[in-house]
């Protein structure tokens, strides 16, 4: 069996991150993968797996990605994938329409998977027009449910994101290395009350709110620091110069440590007290919240999309009325003394190999009943 993925590029996020983990799972078990997207610096993580890697720049929103239509259709044919599993809004449209230009007979499968709440509308109605949808929450196929009526319920699939248990899992800790470095790199987290916010610098994950909660905890005499670990995307400068200037206008930004982007995640939030999840939209899942779960750590979030899900179901105690960062802090005071331990272990379907053979499964599925 062959499956050709299809999205923007290779740099790091979340999408890309959940390409990289289905390569390795799938590789693992005999799939063939090849990957199309404009590249990345997750290339050689990707071609790590076993699966090919081929540059095609099928992700801007131009014009001129619509020339990538024909390309994709001869690429499909020389290819000759079993499944298009369409991972964007962009690919997926020059995917479906590549697909056209291709004989019935020879066309692939067609899985789209809607990883995050996309604007309603027209442009992203294509994410719900494959064989079948895969959703990667509970709330995500309602979403589509409510907003996308001509995608057929029987053709939605649910499977959640994943972490890998046999990392994340509460008897993971940082190496005494690894934290020396830590406080040396941050000496000023030492003897704090650290909350951790993971993610991009964007608009959706609320960073603001980060102001009226350490200077309500700090008004406490609560020592309360802020470590926001993520990359600020190219574009993104003023949006972060814009929360810098409001945590320095509430007096709190001395209390703040932006580490960039990390790539050992499970050692920074083993290392911090707390994580929060400030999204002012609901997160279709939130892999970064699951990870710190899993870890055994506290989790902290606003009770909407797939964080609220996840915080049901393994610290119902963390849940926060949406979009209210005075009942956040509230929270956080009353944790600083004394933090709750999460349910674990993750149990399925949050298992990486559940994750891995839910894929598999649905794509065997599509395959039998086009050779039938």
């Amino acid at each position: 069996m062959k499956v050709m993925h299809l999205l923007p590029s290779l740099s790091s996020g979340g999408v890309e991150q959940v390409v990289l983990e289905l390569c390795e799972g799938l590789c693992a078990a005999g799939v063939d993968n090849v990957v199309v997207s404009a590249g990345g610096s997750m290339v050689p993580a990707i071609e790590a797996t076993g699966a090919r890697h081929i540059t095609r720049p099928i992700g801007k929103k131009s014009l001129l990605t619509l020339l990538q239509i024909g390309k994709t259709a001869s690429l499909i044919r020389e290819e000759k994938p079993d499944v298009l599993h369409l991972h964007s809004r962009v690919p997926a449209w020059v995917g479906q329409l590549a697909c056209r230009r291709i004989p019935a007979d020879e066309r692939p499968a067609i899985v789209s998977t809607f990883h995050g709440f996309h604007s309603v509308n027209g442009y992203s109605a294509i994410m719900a027009k494959g064989d079948r949808v895969i959703a990667v929450s509970r709330c995500m196929r309602q979403h589509i449910l409510d907003n996308y009526p001509k995608c057929p319920e029987s053709d939605i699939v649910v499977i959640p994101n994943s972490v890998d248990s046999k990392r994340f899992n509460p008897d993971y800790k940082p190496s005494a290395e690894w934290l020396e470095k830590w406080y040396s790199d941050y000496p000023e987290l030492q003897e704090k009350y650290t909350l951790c916010l993971p993610g991009r610098i964007t608009r959706l994950k609320g960073a603001p709110h980060l102001g009226p909660i350490l200077k309500y905890l700090q008004g406490k005499g609560i020592p309360a620091h802020a470590v926001v670990v993520g990359e600020t995307k190219k574009g993104k400068e003023s949006y972060r110069d814009e929360v810098v200037a409001g945590f320095a206008e509430l007096g709190v930004d001395r209390h703040v440590t932006w580490t960039g982007h990390r790539r050992d995640l499970a050692d920074v939030l083993c290392a911090c007290d707390v994580t929060l999840s400030l999204t002012l939209q609901p997160e279709s899942f939130g892999k970064t919240t699951l990870e710190a779960l899993s870890l055994g750590r506290p989790v902290a979030g606003y009770e909407h999309g797939g964080v609220g899900e996840q915080l049901q179901q393994f610290l119902p105690a963390g849940m926060v009325p949406t979009g209210n960062p005075q009942a956040m802090a509230e929270l956080l005071e009353q944790w600083y003394t004394k933090r709750p331990v999460p349910h674990t272990p993750v149990p399925a379907p949050y298992r990486r190999e559940d994750m891995i053979k839910a894929h598999i499964d649905l794509y065997r599925e599509l395959c039998a009943t086009a050779r039938s």
